[in-house]
């Protein structure tokens, strides 16, 4: 209970502000989308930045931490996906943009502050090798996948500056690049400009959590709760479970794999709807799992970090 209350509850208490905000007409939707611009657009790509930016590369970037988390990422994808499909009979876009919500786990705005919270700023590289690539490799499969299944019969080779020019737009993986150049070339930033760079940054996980809940206000479930809850299982259940078990079986040292599980047991992120609705396929079912994962989240978090090590 004391996980639940000291580390999990503060987190979803400021998502909450944001919801209750909205819901109560203190704040509008168009305040909430300029808040949710300044998050993603800037303060959360300097957050990355600074991260990768500072990341060791060299110890952190290890093939079990991310073949542990991603194969756990990727086996949601595969069964949102064909249980989409073949048990709740959807077309082959709903399909990927479902499986596309078991996908995608909240690593930034959920993943980042409980694993801050529960084991301290130290503990937040393998977060952030994670993150990393997140964005990048969950974009490659979703788009790929969708563009394979809307141009059955076209050359493949048309589709891979769909998929690059679609990564490549998104915010986030800039100030991701970018701090890569910055960790590979040794460049030290003025110290007014890193100052500034840190005040901004520092104002980047809370302005996206509030933000998020407002966000959220606007997702409330509506129909096809049976697919919804199926993938909201595979979500918070399935990807932490392989990941918990591929770490062990793998010998992740702890912080690893506290950082790998947390991580997997994460709501769907809110790029889950921004998939579907950039694809017009799917996207009640994957705002309702935005918004009933991350509530079902707080349980699962709690559980996590009660027999995490």
């Amino acid at each position: 209970m004391s996980i639940l209350i000291e580390v999990v509850l503060p987190v979803f208490i400021v998502l909450a502000f944001g919801y209750v905000a909205v819901w109560t007409g203190y704040i509008s939707d168009a305040v909430v989308s300029g808040l949710m611009k300044f998050a993603q657009g800037f303060a959360l790509p300097l957050v990355l930045f600074k991260g990768v930016a500072g990341l060791d590369i060299g110890q952190y970037y290890d093939w079990a931490l991310l073949g542990t988390y991603y194969t756990g990422a990727i086996g949601g994808f595969v069964v949102g996906m064909l249980g989409a499909r073949y048990i709740f009979d959807r077309n082959w876009q709903d399909s990927v943009a479902i499986g596309f919500v078991g996908l995608f786990s909240n690593s930034l705005l959920l993943g980042l502050p409980i694993t801050e919270r529960a084991y301290g700023t130290e503990a937040l590289q393998p977060n952030y090798a994670i993150i990393s690539i997140h964005a990048p490799i969950c974009y490659a499969i979703g788009i790929t996948a969708m563009e394979i299944v809307k141009n059955r019969g076209h050359a493949a080779l048309t589709l891979v500056p769909k998929v690059i020019g679609a990564i490549f737009k998104n915010a986030l993986i800039i100030g991701i690049t970018a701090g890569f150049v910055v960790n590979l070339t040794g460049f030290v930033m003025p110290q007014a400009l890193s100052s500034a760079v840190d005040l901004v940054a520092k104002a980047g996980l809370p302005t996206a959590l509030f933000a998020l809940g407002g966000v959220l206000y606007r997702y409330r479930p509506e129909g096809d709760m049976r697919v919804i809850l199926f993938i909201v299982a595979v979500s918070l259940g399935l990807h932490p479970t392989v990941v918990w078990f591929l770490g062990h079986w793998t010998g992740l040292a702890t912080p690893e794999l506290r950082s790998a599980v947390i991580t997997g047991a994460m709501a769907p992120g809110v790029n889950a709807y921004l998939f579907a609705d950039m694809y017009g396929s799917a996207r009640r079912v994957a705002a309702s799992a935005v918004l009933i994962g991350t509530a079902l989240s707080i349980l699962t978090a709690a559980f996590w970090l009660s027999i995490l090590p």
